[in-house]
């Protein structure tokens, strides 16, 4: 078996967020307090979120392994249910838009059609998030299914890559540009922007906030780590190259730190990272990568600390609950699914960016309550 770093790490997490507070405590009497220092009800809610990140890989494969498309039992009703929620949907959206063209038709007429118009909506609204749901659990499912390390590994196109040292520092800056790609992608796609937002809601940065980890994994679509194995890169040297990777995160969420001279060129660095968690505007979606920060420079999303950076979100919840935290913005994006009047809109609202659907937003002139 090989031992999951992160966890194996978790007195060091307490001994260094205790140290790290305490020293914040005496630059607070110094210096006044700032968005570093810890708070009560914030450090519970990010370590709160740490468990829940734990727990839900455990239970959620559990949970979807009986909706698993040609693997399940239930994997046929699913797709079932998908496809027949894209029909009534678009029967339902052709019927509303024709009964809302009423013409010269007389006062009864006009009430009917407005009635009938209103129930039709009524049903494209319900069925559009139920073909949203299903569809998306359908396909989450089945990627997560057959890209499984043992079957990648059992297809590896390469020879074995053994488990020297050479394999693991070959599989950690492996796994580090995978991890940028799929951090981008978490920036860049509301579906993915849902699930990483756990991250990015806390309104302090602290070595407590790297702690504040997404409960719902399950249902995003990740450029799969598992395709190392192709390459020879067995699972256990993949993953703990994962281990390693997640730990250099770890210690980066700080304020305590400043800058690191020359190897702020190629490391991602406190600095860097901070500005990963600003909302101010030439702040946001930059520093994606993990060990390496070259990635940033050579894809076009670098951007150094200049401005103080302001934490949290472009509209911060308000909430310290971690139901609230870890399903706010799957709320959001699927009331604006039942809100919408055509699949082009529906679709939109869930894999493009989340700067798309508040600026669609501003267009339909919908109240703050239906914007993630």
């Amino acid at each position: 078996m090989v031992v999951d770093l992160t966890v194996a790490a978790t007195p060091g997490y307490f001994a260094s967020m205790g140290a790290e507070a305490a020293y914040l405590r005496r630059r607070a009497q110094r210096l006044g307090p700032s968005a570093a220092d810890y708070t009560r009800e914030d450090t519970l809610a990010s370590l709160s979120m740490g468990v829940l990140s734990l727990l839900a890989p455990m239970v959620m494969p559990k949970l979807l392994k009986p909706f698993v498309p040609g693997r399940g039992k239930l994997g046929k009703a699913l797709l079932a249910t998908a496809v027949g929620s894209v029909a009534v949907t678009t029967v339902a959206d052709a019927v509303a838009r024709r009964a809302e063209r009423s013409g010269d038709l007389p006062p009864t007429g006009r009430r009917d059609r407005r009635r009938t118009a209103r129930l039709a909506r009524q049903v494209a609204s319900a069925g559009g998030v139920a073909a949203i749901v299903t569809g998306g659990v359908a396909v989450t499912t089945a990627l997560q299914t057959f890209v499984t390390p043992t079957r990648m590994w059992r297809r590896r196109w390469g020879r074995d890559l053994g488990t020297g040292p050479l394999a693991l520092v070959g599989a950690t800056f492996a796994w580090d540009f995978i991890y940028y790609w799929n951090h981008r992608f978490m920036h860049e796609s509301r579906y993915m922007w849902a699930i990483h937002v756990v991250h990015h809601s806390s309104q302090r940065y602290n070595l407590s906030t790297a702690l504040r980890q997404p409960v719902a994994d399950a249902f995003g679509t990740f450029l799969p780590y598992s395709v190392l194995c192709l390459l020879g890169f067995r699972p256990e040297v993949i993953a703990s190259a994962r281990g390693i990777n997640l730990l250099y995160q770890y210690w980066i969420h700080t304020d305590t730190i400043r800058r690191l001279g020359a190897a702020e060129d190629v490391l991602n660095t406190p600095s860097h990272h901070r500005v990963h968690h600003g909302m101010n505007q030439q702040y946001l979606d930059r520093n994606h990568g993990s060990i390496l920060i070259v990635w940033d420079k050579m894809f076009g999303t670098f951007e150094p600390e200049r401005d103080p950076v302001v934490y949290g979100l472009t509209k911060n919840i308000g909430t310290y609950n971690p139901a609230r935290i870890a399903t706010h913005e799957h709320a959001d994006m699927l009331r604006d699914v039942a809100r919408s009047t055509t699949w082009r809109d529906r679709l939109s609202f869930v894999v493009r960016s989340p700067g798309w659907a508040y600026d669609r937003h501003k267009e339909r002139d919908l109240s703050p309550a239906g914007v993630g």
